[in-house]
């Protein structure tokens, strides 16, 4: 499947993905992020549920804590 990333095309080698499966492939396991689907903010608890389909957008924001 092919998605929308962040705004750059990226291929995976399946036909879906969970959220919480694709943010492991991407090695974002264990890192606090922000995932917004389809124009769509899912909640943490949404990510096991929530399936990545071929031609979705997806943004991931990575947060981090500053001074």
């Amino acid at each position: 499947m092919t998605i929308s990333l962040n705004g750059q095309s990226r291929d995976f080698d399946a036909e879906t993905l969970s959220v919480d499966e694709m943010l492991a492939r991407l090695g974002f396991t264990g890192h606090p992020v922000l995932v917004e689907l389809n124009g769509e903010a899912l909640l943490k608890s949404e990510f096991a549920d929530r399936q990545v389909t071929d031609g979705a957008t997806v943004e991931i924001v990575r947060m981090v804590a500053g001074g």
